[in-house]
C-alpha cells in the first residue's frame, strides 16, 4: 500500500502578511487543490494524508467536496516545524502502508510519472527524492553582498518533492532527528543522519514550488499545459 502525505501546514511567510499561498487561486482553483488532485488521480497512490494548520480542517474538507477528490484521505494537525508535521502525518498512516510519498502542498505541478518513479526507486533503495541537476552558475557569499568564490555545480542537485520512503526508513530517520533535538528542512537530510542512501529521481518536467507571488503566472501556465 502506498500513501501520500501532503504537508500543508506552513504559514507561507515569504508571500507576505496574511496571505495563505496554498489557497491562492491559479488555473481555476487553489494551489493546494491542484496538488491534492495530482495524488488523488495517481493510480500508484492508495490513500492521502493532509497535514494542515489547526482551524483549517473544514476548509480542506470543503476542497474535497468541491473538486470531487474521492480517494480515501484523512486530515491531521501539523506541528511547530515541517519535520513535526511529517511526524504527525506518519502517525496517521494505515497499518498496511509500506511506501510513503511526502509532498509539499505548494508544489502543484508534480506529474503522476514522477510520483510513480520515486515510489519505484524507494522500493529498491529505501529512499528517493525528485530532483534536478543545477544548471545555473553558483556563487558563494559570506556577507550577502559580494561573491566569495565559485561553486562547482557539476555535483549539485536541487531537491524537490515528492520525497518517498519505505515507511520504516523514514520513521527511523525522523526518530533519530527527534532524539538528537535537531532541525532539518527536508526528509532526505534525516536519512543522511542514519546512513540511508537516497536515490535521485530526475524531474523531467518542471516541478516548481509556489513560494513568491511572482511564481504564480509560471505555475498557472504549467497547470494549463498539464490540463490540455
Amino acid at each position: 500500500m502506498n500513501t501520500a502525505i501532503i504537508v500543508a501546514a506552513g504559514k507561507g511567510t515569504r508571500m507576505g502578511l496574511g496571505v495563505d499561498k496554498l489557497f491562492l487561486e491559479v488555473a481555476g482553483r487553489p494551489v493546494v487543490a491542484h496538488t491534492w488532485q495530482r495524488f488523488n488521480d495517481a493510480a500508484c497512490i492508495d490513500e492521502i494524508i493532509l497535514v494542515v494548520r489547526d482551524g483549517m480542517q473544514s476548509a480542506f474538507a470543503e476542497l474535497a467536496q468541491q473538486f470531487k477528490l474521492t480517494k480515501p484521505y484523512c486530515i491531521v494537525i501539523g506541528g511547530a516545524e515541517r519535520q513535526d508535521s511529517v511526524w504527525n502525518g506518519l502517525a496517521a498512516l494505515s497499518p498496511q502502508s509500506q511506501i510513503v510519498a511526502i509532498q509539499d502542498g505548494a508544489r502543484p505541478c508534480t506529474t503522476e510519472q514522477l510520483i510513480a518513479a520515486t515510489i519505484e526507486a524507494a522500493c529498491e533503495t529505501g529512499a528517493a527524492v525528485a530532483a534536478q541537476p543545477v544548471t545555473d552558475t553558483i556563487k558563494e557569499t559570506a556577507d550577502g553582498q559580494t561573491i566569495a568564490r565559485n561553486v562547482d555545480r557539476s555535483k549539485l542537485w536541487a531537491v524537490q518533492t515528492p520525497q518517498t520512503f519505505r515507511v520504516e526508513v523514514i520513521r527511523r530517520a525522523l526518530t533519530e532527528v527527534r532524539s538528537r533535538n535537531l532541525h532539518v528542512t527536508d526528509d532526505t537530510t534525516a536519512c543522511e543522519m542514519i546512513g540511508q542512501p537516497v536515490r535521485l529521481v530526475t524531474s523531467a518536467a518542471p516541478n516548481p514550488k509556489v513560494t513568491l507571488p511572482s511564481d504564480l503566472p509560471y505555475v498557472g501556465l504549467l497547470l494549463n499545459q498539464l490540463a490540455d
